[in-house]
């Protein structure tokens, strides 16, 4: 059984701040540990059900952060930046099942440590087909793209409860209580793992025994649009050809997912300047 962890850091363990998962800041060593922890009690996890092939997708900013010299040996790294499908470097037919470890809620979300989508700074809203998501949407329909389910996800309460919503029954490790965009009730790193571990074990257990959501497959053609903060944001996307723009709102069409994926990211990518 071969599996896909598909890693974000503001979802990890004990992290509040932007100075915790920003690299130069002093914080951000310690939470590259800390995400390494938790990604490590996702591998027990699923190796202690039944998976014997693991591969990792470091998620974060430029894909440098999870600490390969910590990582569980039973797992490979995709690391880097820019990667052909960034966060879920490594999704193909040949991937059982994908889990979300670190994972936050979209933008403009109450009580969700650090809610945003994709971009902090350009992206205010994402829609696939007229549906309101974040990231785990995106990469969630990207796994489904390939006919592979999404079986788990840790993160805040929040975040845990938009991607059920979204995706179906899958098992959750809530390793913290969001307060605020700065503030949670947060387990510890002792806890939060073995959490982490338990819950990923039940969630391959439950694909071993088809007892998971069907894999979150959008109707075709894709629709997707995006809202930027400024008008300049939107009048560098619709560089691109074939957009339609209203407002801050810019939309264009792609005949399947994987493709949607890319055309999202480089719409965000001009976007950005």
């Amino acid at each position: 059984m071969k599996i896909l962890i598909a890693v974000d850091m503001e979802g990890i363990t004990g992290v509040t701040t932007w100075d915790q998962v920003t690299p130069g800041h002093a914080e951000y060593a310690r939470f590259r540990r800390l995400m390494t922890q938790d990604v490590n009690a996702a591998i027990r996890g699923a190796c202690d059900a039944g998976a014997d092939e693991i591969v990792v997708a470091d998620g974060y900013w430029n894909g440098s952060n999870i600490l390969v010299e910590e990582l569980d040996p039973r797992a490979r790294l995709n690391t880097g930046s820019p990667s052909p499908f960034s966060m879920t470097q490594g999704i193909d037919e040949s991937v059982d099942g994908v889990m979300f470890i670190g994972y936050h809620a979209r933008n403009g979300t109450p009580n969700a440590i650090l809610d945003h989508t994709w971009s902090s700074k350009t992206v205010d809203n994402v829609w696939l087909n007229d549906i309101l998501t974040g990231e785990y949407g995106l990469n969630g329909a990207l796994a489904g793209h390939y006919g592979v389910p999404v079986i788990m996800v840790s993160g805040d309460q929040t975040a845990c409860a938009q991607v059920v919503d979204i995706l179906g029954d899958i098992e959750s490790a809530v390793v913290k209580q969001a307060t605020g965009r700065f503030a949670a009730e947060c387990l510890t790193p002792q806890v939060s793992q073995e959490l982490i571990f338990m819950t990923e074990a039940r969630a391959v257990a439950r694909l071993t025994e088809g007892d998971v959501p069907d894999p979150f497959v959008l109707d075709t053609p894709v629709r997707v649009t995006v809202e930027f903060f400024t008008s300049d944001m939107a009048d560098r996307a619709t560089r691109i050809p074939f957009t339609q723009r209203e407002g801050t709102r810019v939309s264009f069409t792609a005949q399947e997912m994987a493709s949607a994926y890319n055309g999202f990211r480089a719409l965000v990518m001009l976007a950005s300047g």
